[in-house]
């Protein structure tokens, strides 16, 4: 009999500190929540529009480093849509999802009948998922899709002290979140993939706070760091967009 209590007791403590961990996550995703914008203005989103440019500096063969810019056309839209489209001097690419299907095109800029077009495996797939999730849910949900959240407490970054969350959507599929514990602000975020993404700066759409810079730091071979910073000019919410646009072509353009 005090065996069986003792299991009890332990099984007890054991959902106690899940609740409360769960509790705790859930008091962090509130406050950066709050200070995205209006619960209302953040529940009612169905898409996001991001327009500008991107920058980043590229190796060339004899090993000397070139900068190199592209415009930037980004759409998430609700449930799981989204289109991000690099447009250059010489070429235009395309990274697409629609539902259960992705794809990628590189297509020539100067002449449009020279293309190429790739469907996405699974893994990527998934990972383009939870990017549409992570991008139009601002931290709330996470279940319903079938990930988790755990807090994973208090730590330092940069010096300063952060409330860490991991967003869990698969296995190899996690957001580490680092949130201001006073005004719930996102400091950072790093993926699985070794990226570091840091957000910069302010623009105001439909009563929601968006970075105006988003900085993508990331480890190259021999320990290389490159960086591609996101130049936000636009953001419109709430666009009605096509199906036909996510979706994979079914004929070249011309």
């Amino acid at each position: 009999m005090y065996r069986l209590r003792s299991v009890f007791a332990l099984l007890v403590l054991s959902v106690l500190c899940v609740a409360t961990a769960r509790a705790n996550a859930d008091a962090v995703i509130a406050k950066a929540r709050a200070y995205l914008g209006p619960e209302e203005a953040l529940s009612n989103l169905t898409s996001i529009h991001f327009v500008g440019t991107l920058e980043s500096i590229e190796p060339r063969e004899n090993g000397a480093e070139k900068p190199v810019s592209f415009g930037i056309d980004i759409i998430f839209q609700k449930p799981f849509q989204q289109r991000i489209v690099l447009t250059g001097p010489n070429i235009v690419e395309t990274t697409a999802l629609d539902g259960y299907e992705g794809w990628h095109r590189i297509q020539d800029s100067n002449d449009p009948t020279r293309w190429r077009t790739t469907l996405y495996p699974k893994s990527r797939i998934k990972q383009l998922r939870a990017s549409s999730w992570e991008n139009l849910a601002f931290f709330s949900g996470i279940e319903s899709v079938g990930g988790t959240v755990e807090n994973q407490g208090i730590v330092q970054i940069d010096g300063k002290k952060a409330e860490k969350l991991a967003f869990i959507h698969d296995p190899g599929i996690v957001y580490l979140r680092y949130f201001d514990p006073e005004t719930g602000r996102l400091l950072c975020t790093e993926t699985d993939q070794g990226v570091r993404i840091r957000e910069e700066g302010e623009i105001v759409a439909g009563g929601i706070r968006f970075p105006k810079r988003i900085v993508n730091t990331s480890t190259q071979p021999e320990n290389k760091e490159r960086v591609v910073t996101i130049n936000v000019e636009k953001v419109t919410v709430n666009e009605k967009f096509a199906d036909d646009l996510f979706g994979v072509p079914l004929i070249p353009p011309r």
